[in-house]
């Protein structure tokens, strides 16, 4: 699934490429009986209702809500925001992106812009969200909508500090660390690449409880997290999967993994002798070094 990294290195993209252009035409192929009544462009009648209130809209720009897209748009003098959750498969494309790549071949939507090019969905698994919040959801403000409710704070943002995160999973105080990390509503946007990434900066066995973390390495960690999140951004996304940029391209931070799907390397911490181990926690699988990354002792 696409993590905060990769969200926000496709909001970049559609900045550099989509600001400007009005919405010509828009198509899909998704009709899906789950979705029938709700405000999704699965339900086929409720895509009408998005195409006839998208069509004709000025492309004002994109930003991002924890994994959800959020992209601006104006018609009419009123603004209206498209949100798409790429989930787990989901990836945007535009214009002459790479068509050779197997990943890039599952449209199932399409925006067409007055300049001929489109910006496309490719979704293998057919799990995106795409939905309009109108203009009268917009002045209650976004963190009122039902698709951004109970979401935590972006670790990325400026106020994020150390006592705001240790109060944040402080919440989850008997949780294991690795599941606390991906809880979209004590923090938004880390999955299970950079949950792994950043424990094993940290020294932290994903297994260790919240509780029993001390504030040193709480501090780390949280430092820690930012960095491997910057670095998600820097290389492009991460591409060990299904994951594409705006040209179809992949992502590059896949090179710079030291523990997810590292199983039976060595560990490349200097000076540390331990194996890479793979293990599930809460439903999803962690990846650790068996030497530097143990569980502290019980007491």
């Amino acid at each position: 699934m696409p993590e905060l990294p990769e969200v926000q290195t496709t909001v970049n993209g559609l900045n550099e490429r989509i600001r400007g252009l009005t919405i010509a035409d828009v198509w899909t192929d998704y009709n899906s009986p789950f979705h029938a009544g709700k405000d999704s462009i699965k339900d086929p009648s409720y895509f009408t209702y998005f195409k006839k209130e998208v069509t004709g809209a000025k492309m004002l720009g994109a930003t991002r809500v924890a994994k959800n897209i959020l992209v601006r748009i104006e018609k009419n003098n009123k603004i209206l925001v498209i949100l798409i959750h790429m989930k787990m498969t989901g990836h945007l494309m535009y214009g002459d992106y790479d068509r050779t790549d197997p990943f890039n071949r599952f449209i199932h939507l399409v925006f067409t812009f007055n300049n001929g090019k489109t910006l496309e969905l490719s979704d293998m698994r057919k799990f995106a969200k795409v939905t309009l919040i109108p203009n009268d959801h917009l002045a209650e403000g976004l963190e009122k909508s039902v698709h951004l409710a109970n979401i935590g704070p972006d670790p990325l943002d400026t106020r994020f500090s150390f006592s705001l995160f240790k109060e944040r999973i402080g919440k989850r105080q008997n949780g294991r660390i690795k599941t606390v990390l991906m809880d979209q509503s004590v923090i938004a946007g880390v999955g299970n690449i950079y949950s792994d990434e950043a424990l094993w900066r940290a020294g932290l066995n994903p297994e260790e409880r919240v509780k029993k973390i001390p504030d040193s390495l709480l501090k780390k960690l949280h430092n820690d997290l930012k960095i491997v999140l910057k670095n998600g951004i820097d290389f492009g996304g991460d591409s060990m999967s299904d994951y594409r940029d705006i040209d179809g391209k992949r992502g590059k931070f896949q090179s710079q993994h030291r523990a997810y799907r590292k199983t039976g390397e060595t560990c490349s911490k200097p000076g540390c002798n331990g194996i890479i181990l793979r293990k599930v926690v809460g439903g999803r699988s962690a990846h650790f070094c068996s030497a530097h990354q143990k569980l502290f002792k019980t007491k």
